[in-house]
């Protein structure tokens, strides 16, 4: 029986270098790359992604990676970077047996809660034409399009959430 119920997704926080957390960014680029040449992957390819775009800065107090869980299984990933009082979502990433179920709704509900808790008022993300499922996951959680806020070569969209509104005690010292 096929559940999008996000509720039975666990997420832990994790190292980009964790194995869990290492096998589902090497995933993330795989698909990445794959989809933006359309075409099958090339020797090095995935290497130099990840040089390109590194993910060690995912962890305190510079950002965060989520692993979610599905059934006791590593399923998805979500990082978050960390701004003066924003935080840039990426890495989103639901493993293609998973999909379907609620992942991507889990991701970013954790990846919200984890931000207004360490002080964000919104998300910001950036992502391609191409990734159509993406855009519309994001549209659907209530995230609008913006003008660009970075100049990524790679970006082609971009959108922010506003959180809930945080006491002035909230915020993170800048």
């Amino acid at each position: 029986m096929r559940t999008t119920d996000p509720s039975t997704w666990t997420l832990m926080p994790a190292r980009p270098a964790d194995p869990d957390a290492a096998a589902l960014l090497w995933r993330y680029f795989e698909e990445i790359v794959r989809r933006y040449h359309r075409r099958d992957l090339r020797p090095g390819e995935v290497e130099a992604a990840v040089a390109e775009s590194p993910s060690d800065d995912l962890v305190p107090p510079t950002g965060l990676l989520l692993v979610a869980y599905r059934d006791g299984r590593p399923a998805g990933c979500a990082g978050l970077r960390l701004r003066p009082d924003w935080a840039e979502l990426t890495r989103v990433f639901v493993h293609p047996a998973h999909r379907g179920h609620g992942g991507g709704a889990a991701l970013l509900a954790g990846a919200e809660r984890h931000a207004r808790a360490l002080g964000a008022d919104r998300i910001r993300l950036d992502t391609r034409a191409d990734l159509v499922e993406a855009r519309a996951l994001y549209a659907r959680h209530g995230y609008l399009e913006i003008p660009a806020y970075n100049d990524d070569v790679y970006a082609e969209h971009w959108f922010e959430k506003v959180l809930c509104e945080l006491t002035p005690g909230a915020r993170r010292a800048k």
